[in-house]
């Protein structure tokens, strides 16, 4: 079948009509409610993605659609899930505490975005929706799949984790959605998905939805193997890249790094920023510095507490937090509005990382600016992101004014904030080291393993040669039978046995 090309977004959007198909969603089989919702959002006509994929959900058939990160496709999804369970009704035997749909999530921010989008364009067709994640509100969770959800929406290890509890169960589940499917393979899950696949009703008896920035081998062959003959719906861009991105790359030092970036942030006047860093513990440095020299600035990454990266998103997301430092936690998923400048301060190790990073910015046809910093530890990833985009990066040169005075942090601000990370991610009782006891109380813990018995008692000091002292220290020299029963079964010499020589060894 021919692939078309679709997707959607408000008509109120800055954003030009080629990013729109011909085909508007008052053409589409949507009930009157989701109509209104629609409406209501500001929707009139589709993106490509959501009119490649909506007619065929719609329809009754299994579906998985490739497009660009920030084309629309949760908002197809949704549209389609909701159109379906209106129209059938949930099975007479189905119990409180079964969904009827269950919309997977790679990632925390992801579930908590899609939840969103479910509250405004459901919201006249009166499904309850649940929202299942890590890292927070375990209680509270649980409680609300005991009273019983419509549809559920959520990340896999916390709703594996309800589900063997027997919460909740799959039985009457009658949409299945997997969202960027690609990045569940990525971070390991997909054994939970599976494992939730096999607990659902056959794929025959339910619709099925799999969405992905790329629709490798590995996603298509699990959608062929838990999908009903799912349709392939693939909208082809001519750049990996969003072509209202503008890239540029600067080949710098170690120790310009940090310079540069000061120095750029002040020449661009960027209001909205994202810094990607490979680790948190250089998201934490450039936050510290930053913020030393006139920068309002945070951090957001796997250690920061949930509530608290809720908190900051939202901050991004309304103006109030100009730059974020993020870990790729936030390279996926997320829709944040008018970013204009995605800063790689490290370059990132994958090439598929780089091109979602860089989507943050240039979202529903608006533009923005993209700049790459290869400086020595990680500028061997340019050849690959380079042959993967398509295209060589333009350089930028370095200038002198680029590379300003920096006033440092204070001593210590970088150790305190990991501290207080961990106590709040903790709840205040600190990292347990192995043994159960508490890692920062100022008592270093007994030394472990094979080398605790050397450290334990230290070899007595010999000043002088003495027969006494010799007797003690100077164990006999085992004879071969001796070795040969001490060396394991596998005939190689034991670990602890070490070769001695056959003369007896002379102290003093």
């Amino acid at each position: 079948m021919p692939i078309p090309v679709n997707f959607c977004y408000p008509a109120s959007n800055a954003m030009t009509d080629t990013h729109l198909s011909d085909k508007a969603f008052a053409d589409l089989d949507l009930p009157e409610p989701l109509l209104a919702g629609v409406r209501e959002a500001g929707f009139v006509r589709c993106t490509p993605i959501q009119a490649g994929t909506l007619p065929i959900a719609l329809a009754g058939r299994d579906v998985a659609g490739q497009a660009q990160t920030g084309t629309g496709k949760t908002a197809a999804f949704l549209l389609a899930a909701f159109a379906h369970l209106l129209k059938h009704p949930a099975r007479p035997d189905r119990k409180v505490s079964s969904p009827r749909a269950i919309m997977l999530a790679p990632t925390r921010e992801l579930a908590i975005q899609i939840h969103k989008d479910a509250v405004a364009l459901g919201k006249h067709a009166g499904f309850k929706l649940g929202l299942v994640y890590g890292g927070t509100g375990y209680d509270t969770q649980r409680k609300m799949l005991e009273d019983g959800v419509d549809i559920l929406i959520g990340t896999p290890g916390r709703i594996i984790d309800y589900h063997k509890q027997h919460v909740f169960d799959l039985k009457s589940v009658q949409v299945m959605v997997l969202d960027e499917a690609d990045r569940m393979f990525d971070l390991g899950f997909i054994k939970d998905i599976r494992f939730l696949l096999n607990r659902m009703p056959p794929p025959a008896e339910r619709l099925g939805m799999l969405f992905s920035a790329t629709l490798s081998y590995r996603v298509i062959e699990l959608a062929y193997e838990h999908m009903n003959t799912p349709e392939l719906v693939k909208i082809e861009s001519e750049k990996v890249t969003a072509d209202r991105v503008t890239q540029v790359l600067y080949h710098t030092a170690n120790e310009e790094k940090l310079p540069l970036l000061v120095g750029l942030l002040r020449h661009m006047d960027p209001h909205r920023s994202l810094v990607f860093t490979n680790t948190k513990g250089a998201a934490e440095r450039v936050r510290a510095w930053l913020r030393s020299n006139g920068f309002n600035a945070e951090v957001i990454s796997g250690d920061v507490p949930q509530n608290k990266r809720e908190r900051l998103l939202q901050d991004f997301q309304s103006g109030e937090l100009p730059i974020m430092v993020a870990t790729d936690v936030a390279a996926r998923g997320l829709h944040i509005p008018d970013v204009s400048h995605v800063f790689n301060y490290d370059l990132p190790q994958d090439a598929e990382d780089y091109v979602h990073r860089i989507g943050r910015t240039a979202r529903a046809g608006a533009s923005g600016d993209a700049v790459g910093f290869a400086c020595e530890e990680y500028s061997f990833s340019v050849i690959e992101i380079e042959k993967y985009i398509g295209f060589k990066i333009p350089v930028a040169r370095i200038t002198q004014e680029l590379l300003p005075e920096l006033t440092p942090p204070p001593r210590g601000e970088i150790r305190e904030r990991a501290r207080e990370h961990e106590q709040a991610r903790t709840g205040g009782r600190g990292r347990r080291d192995e043994r159960g006891g508490h890692a920062n109380r100022g008592t270093r813990p007994p030394p472990r393993g094979r080398h605790e018995s050397r450290q334990a008692a230290p070899a007595p000091r010999i000043d002088k040669p003495a027969a006494s002292v010799t007797a003690a220290v100077v164990a006999p020299t085992p004879v071969p039978a001796q070795l040969a029963a001490e060396r394991p079964k596998t005939g190689r010499p034991h670990a602890n046995v070490r070769r001695r020589k056959t003369e007896t060894p002379v102290i003093g």
